[in-house]
């Protein structure tokens, strides 16, 4: 091999390694441990209770499509649950409609969310956890409506809707 094979080689493994922390980046919390929250299963106990879309979104950080959850357009008087533990995060009285198809709240019910540093696809956000499972629900953004100017952006099926 020559010199200039082996510094491109060099620079290629170098680039894909510090690519990787920011293409699959993940947040702090699912990396430390399961064992911090109140609920804590395998990941086969978790495949057994949540859909394969719950699972990819809660457990494994994915996003659904924009525009396919039905609790984007739900306006009913309730509660939005956590899919995965049916803690109660957001009253319908916080939500509103951000235009992003993606249900949207301007504040969580107090105690009921967890926050992380997600570095993912070259930006840094901050994601919105469940406080007592740690599932993923989506991302917090400033740029909602007052009083509080926040965008709590969920991921539908990372909710359930409990009229009331």
């Amino acid at each position: 091999m020559n010199k200039r094979r082996f510094l491109q080689a060099g620079a290629t493994i170098l680039g894909t390694a510090w690519l990787s922390h920011y293409l699959l980046g993940r947040s702090e919390v699912m990396a430390i441990s399961n064992n911090q929250f109140e609920v804590h299963k395998t990941e086969e106990e978790w495949r057994t209770i949540l859909t394969p879309e719950q699972y990819k979104v809660l457990r494994k950080h994915g996003t659904e499509p924009a525009h396919t959850s039905p609790l984007d357009k739900e306006y009913d008087k309730g509660t939005y649950v956590c899919a995965a533990c049916d803690l109660p995060l957001f009253k319908s009285d916080t939500k509103f409609n951000s235009g992003t198809g993606w249900p949207s709240f301007f504040q969580p019910i107090e105690g009921a969310i967890a926050f992380t540093v997600d570095k993912s696809f070259f930006m840094t956000r901050t994601e919105v956890h469940c406080h007592r499972c740690g599932g993923h629900l989506g991302h917090v953004f400033d740029d909602g409506p007052k009083p509080t100017g926040k965008r709590y952006c969920m991921n539908g099926v990372s909710l359930k809707f409990v009229k009331g």
